[in-house]
């Protein structure tokens, strides 16, 4: 008894022991428990009261507004190009395909429409075989609705609590989105917002830069390789990795197929198909109408800054999604941007091989030497105070720069100086296509690539030459001189003008020519004469009427023109002459809505202003230059490009063959073309390819080819000019040359009657006659004889 009493008095302290230690751990374990739910409970009410970072009430979140781009519009409602921070464009649910909402939530969140907000099973998910198990494969726990808060509010960097509170950040925002939003806004919400990779945000941008369409006509393997990209935007981009885009486009269409947005058959049939994609590049560097978009930009800011929105802020031209109407045809810019291009390309060719390894300013160092100093980095560096042995130093250093070539943009490694000495020899373009009944524009390309060469030359400044002419033929015969008379194709010193004598491109000086033979040929000599007997003020101010607002020097070599002109005032000008003097003024913004499409402000073109110019007279300079492309200068555009029907235009070729000018008119369309270089010191050594006709006509001739054969537009080739009256077309039939022994056969008669007369002048000064009645009266019988004849 006492031995087994002893035992079991044993036993029970070892029993209270074991009793204790688990009061304790219990005891233990409920302390943890409490103080875990007190930290989680302050961690959660850290975060949720935004201690850790800012988290948007419920009516912050029903007014979201992500930067939206500004959209500018053709007149067909095409997109020509973008004003943004970020390049995003919004769409509305039914503005997508439904292809691209099921491979969406098939792919990213296939419980999207079972939660709210936050997907429990997904997270467990997640715990156990990602974290747990390290199944990388398992995917993530995150919903739409919180990677929605993640692209809109960005994460903290917390150090080592960065993961755990932006996760529960994002849960609440998530949360607080389902109970203000239908499952459909929030799917809306998430496709404009979700980044595509190449600075592009949102479904229309990525469905527009990879397909050339919008998101509501996307197929299936077309929706499945846009919302593959979401994965990892560079890895499974389509255009930089078409072998991994399309394994991802697969690994999509079978998670559509898995979640029953897809029947196994068809899913099939999407995979075996081969990835084909448009890519199209439509920002503000790049797109249909760069040049057009920085030309409207200045107008723009200036309405944003007088216009406010409801809330009385100003209106945001990079960020509140205006869309601004145009009066741009899209074929119309898209025919001009191809046909600089294809021509340009060829004309760089031509004339890389004309100089070979000479440089084009080996003569003249000063144009070098002036490319440096007005180059940005020589004033950059200058403007620091660093001397100029200091900068040219820094221009012989290599660095890795982009560099622009005809056959694409190649990353390269060289010199500041070599890079400025390649864009030296470039040469650029200008070209500009109007509607002369109503002066709305229709195509506008500033230069060859708005990325590297930001010079706007529609509008720069540089001598007309020959496409001067029509002004002074025109003054002319506004003031009295006649169209069907003969003038003399001599050489003539203008000794009042520092003994100055102008010459013809062909040294030819014989024979007579008629206004209309000699603008065709674009003989300078007559062009000079005519303008010398008419007044140089005169011409002045005709052009004037015309709409040429350029300094016009009153000197003989206006008329081969020395005046530096704007392509777009030149082309205006022609225009006026081509509506019978009537003038009209450049006409290109139509309307401006906000990013509902609702209308805020719309602009009218100016009424037309009449002139002091006479419609027959401008009638008569058309018909004469209709002669310069069916027989003189401008000739290619019949022979070579094939324009039929009524067409006029005039070459224009300056000193040097620095600049080649070509205006082309057909009674819907006038449209100009300025080539040369950036320094007028860089040009061809020859005429041959220095001349207007070369450089310049042919990207207009490709222009309206393209016009003439496109069937919507082919009706375009039967419109008719406004013809001079009958009587004054039989006047104009004249041959436009004579032969010296010609016309003086036919006055024959009068020239024995007063040879005397003539020899005794001719012993004098020719430019001062003595008998100036006598000289009228000659004069005058001469012409009556020419009436006559």
């Amino acid at each position: 008894m006492t031995a087994t009493r002893k035992k079991k008095s044993k036993r029970k302290p070892i029993k209270r022991k074991k009793q204790s230690l688990k009061k304790k751990i219990v005891n233990s374990a409920l302390k943890l428990f409490f103080a875990g739910f007190i930290l989680l409970t302050i961690f959660f009410f850290a975060v949720y009261l935004g201690f850790t970072g800012h988290v948007p009430s419920s009516s912050q979140l029903h007014q979201i507004k992500n930067p939206q781009a500004s959209e500018v519009f053709s007149a067909e409602g095409k997109l020509l190009g973008r004003y943004y921070v970020e390049n995003r464009s919004n769409v509305s649910f039914d503005e997508i395909s439904p292809n691209v909402i099921s491979a969406l939530i098939a792919t990213e969140d296939a419980r999207f429409y079972e939660h709210r907000g936050i997907d429990e099973i997904a997270l467990m998910r997640v715990l156990f075989k990602t974290i747990l198990m390290q199944n990388r494969s398992a995917g993530g726990g995150s919903t739409l609705s919180q990677q929605i808060a993640k692209n809109l509010f960005p994460r903290n960097d917390l150090w080592v609590f960065s993961m755990p509170v932006n996760k529960l950040r994002e849960a609440i925002i998530a949360y607080r989105l389902e109970r203000i939003y239908t499952k459909n806004e929030i799917l809306t919400l998430y496709l404009n917002t979700v980044p595509f990779g190449e600075n592009i945000f949102g479904i229309e941008v990525a469905s527009e830069r990879f397909f050339s369409k919008k998101p509501k006509n996307l197929t299936v393997d077309q929706a499945a390789v846009l919302i593959g990209m979401l994965k990892a935007n560079y890895t499974y981009n389509p255009r930089i990795n078409p072998e991994k885009s399309k394994i991802r486009r697969n690994v999509v269409i079978n998670q559509m197929v898995a979640n029953g947005f897809l029947d196994a058959k068809k899913g099939e049939i999407f995979k075996a198909k081969p990835l084909q994609i448009r890519y199209r590049k439509i920002s503000y560097n790049q797109g249909p109408a760069p040049y057009f978009l920085e030309k409207l930009k200045p107008g723009l800011l200036e309405w944003c800054a007088t216009h406010q929105k409801e809330n009385g802020d100003a209106y945001n031209l990079y960020t509140d999604g205006l869309k601004v109407e145009t009066t741009v045809n899209y074929d119309f810019q898209y025919y001009a941007r191809q046909s600089v291009k294809e021509y340009m390309k060829n004309l760089q060719k031509v004339f890389n091989t004309h100089w070979g390894k000479q440089e084009p300013w080996s003569r003249n160092k000063d144009i070098l030497n002036r490319a440096i100093r007005n180059s940005e980095r020589y004033k950059s560096m200058e403007g620091k105070g660093v001397t100029h042995e200091e900068i040219m130093a820094s221009f012989r250093k290599k660095i890795e720069t982009s560099i622009f070539f005809w056959d694409g943009v190649k990353q390269v490694e060289t010199t500041p100086l070599d890079s400025l000495k390649h864009y030296l020899r470039m040469l650029n373009v200008g070209f500009l296509a109007v509607e002369p009944s109503s002066g709305e524009l229709k195509a506008w390309v500033g230069g060859i690539d708005f990325r590297f060469f930001k010079y706007d030359h529609v509008e720069a400044t540089r001598q007309s030459g020959s496409t001067f002419k029509p002004f002074v033929y025109l003054s002319a015969i506004e003031n009295g001189l006649s169209p069907f008379d003969y003038y003399p194709n001599e050489k003539k010193v203008y000794e009042n003008y520092q003994d100055w004598s102008p010459r013809n491109s062909h040294d030819n000086y014989t024979g007579f020519y008629s206004m209309e033979g000699a603008l065709s040929e674009s003989l300078n000599t007559v062009a000079v004469d005519v303008m010398m007997k008419n007044g140089i003020k005169e011409t002045i101010e005709t052009t004037r009427a015309l709409g040429i607002e350029a300094d016009l020097p009153e000197y003989p070599s206006l008329a081969l023109g020395v005046a530096s002109i704007s392509l777009k005032e030149m082309v205006y000008a022609y225009a006026n002459m081509l509506n019978g003097g009537l003038r009209v003024k450049p006409h290109y913004l139509v309307a401006i809505k906000n990013n509902k499409g609702e209308l805020l402000s719309q602009f009218f073109r100016e009424p037309v202003e009449p002139t002091y110019l006479n419609e027959e007279n401008c009638h008569i300079v058309t018909h004469m230059l209709q002669s310069v492309v069916d027989a003189g200068t401008g000739k290619a555009i019949r022979n070579v490009y094939k324009i039929p029907g009524d067409f006029a235009g005039k070459t224009g070729t300056t000193q040097d063959h620095s600049d080649g000018w070509f205006i082309g008119m057909s009674p819907d369309i006038v449209a100009g073309c300025w080539v040369g270089a950036a320094d007028p010191g860089v040009h061809f050594k020859t005429i041959t390819y220095g001349q207007g006709g070369y450089m310049a006509l042919p990207i207009v001739g490709k222009f309206f080819h393209k016009i003439y054969v496109d069937p919507r537009y082919r009706k375009m080739k039967f419109s008719k000019f406004e013809k001079p009256s009958s009587g004054t077309l039989a006047q104009l039939d004249i041959p436009h040359y004579k032969e010296i022994f010609e016309l003086e056969r036919e006055e024959n008669f009068f020239d024995r009657l007063f040879a005397k007369k003539d020899k005794k002048e001719s012993l004098k000064d020719r430019k001062r006659k003595k008998s100036k009645p006598k000289k009228k009266v000659w004069e005058s019988i001469k012409e009556i004889f020419k009436k006559k004849r």
